[in-house]
């Protein structure tokens, strides 16, 4: 039988380990680690003998202390010496997050993304936070203020566009979609739920020749969608969970679940690559789930 002096030591040390793990989840994964995650991959239909590299950030949510301009900076020149042939930003810039000491303006965090370079461009989609916490964008469906932070600081920004870029000879496409979940219920609006304004076919529809084309989509929920023509997608927004447990995250927000919260998904032929982002979403916790950049290898 356990006696009362075991009993309050056992109880001190689960409480013990508790703070513990609390801190490391609220102070060390979100602003101290920053992991380099790669994959290699041919996929169907990918053009014989190119080869390229891309390195992809997705959901910085820039805010104090946890995604400064300084930290978003220092990101940014980590991610110039993977040496990527080019760079794409998949969505969600600014924070959101209520539990902060300040938000972070955004002329800095776009010059800090502007320190990006790449032979081949950086190019950028929106997030639905990007969406969310602009009024005007809301009530007028205008373009944000995040579309026009990077387009002033010379990120190319797509929003149902379709650009074709070449290297050694060989040719591909950058498509990106606008966000899925952009527009948020508005009864004066006569919007009565959440409203996309992606064109998945409308985007890939600009694409003229056979070239094989890597899709931007801030949400892989529209992964079921996209045609064996798309040779990649790149998704964030799941963030991977933000908390993984064992390699499972309790929660996703995605209709999914945690299908495709994280990481590579080859499904009917097509091939999905979700990052788990940068920044934090709700609370200022990861825990399982560490920031990342992401380095492909394609060919």
């Amino acid at each position: 039988m356990i006696n009362r002096r075991n009993f309050l030591k056992t109880l001190g040390g689960g409480v013990a380990g508790m703070m513990v793990l609390g801190s490391y989840a609220f102070a060390i994964e979100p602003l101290a680690r920053l992991n380099i995650t790669r994959y290699a991959l041919t996929p169907p239909g990918w053009t014989p003998g190119l080869k390229l590299r891309i390195v992809a950030l997705a959901d910085i949510h820039a805010c104090e202390p946890w995604m400064s301009a300084d930290r978003i900076a220092t990101i940014c020149a980590r991610a110039n010496d993977l040496g990527g042939d080019v760079t794409v930003l998949l969505g969600d810039y600014v924070s959101g997050m209520k539990l902060t000491t300040g938000q972070v303006a955004p002329d800095r965090w776009a010059a800090a993304l502007s320190t990006l370079k790449a032979p081949l461009g950086v190019h950028a989609v929106m997030g639905n936070h990007d969406w969310w916490e602009d009024s005007e964008a809301q009530d007028e469906g205008v373009e944000t203020f995040s579309h026009r932070a990077l387009r002033d600081v010379g990120i190319s920004v797509h929003s149902n566009t379709a650009i074709r870029l070449e290297k050694d000879g060989g040719a591909f496409w950058i498509a990106g979609l606008e966000d899925q979940i952009a527009l948020l219920p508005n009864p004066k609006k006569n919007r009565h739920r959440v409203q996309g304004l992606h064109d998945l076919d409308g985007t890939l529809a600009k694409v003229t020749d056979d070239a094989p084309v890597i899709l931007l989509a801030h949400e892989p929920d529209i992964f079921p969608d996209v045609p064996r023509r798309v040779a990649l997608t790149l998704s964030g927004h799941t963030h991977g969970g933000q908390v993984r447990l064992f390699g499972h995250a309790p929660v996703v927000p995605s209709r999914f679940g945690d299908k495709y919260a994280y990481g590579h998904v080859e499904e009917n032929g097509c091939n999905l690559i979700v990052s788990g982002g940068l920044g934090c979403s709700i609370a200022p916790i990861r825990f399982g789930s560490p920031p990342e950049i992401l380095v492909i290898d394609l060919g």
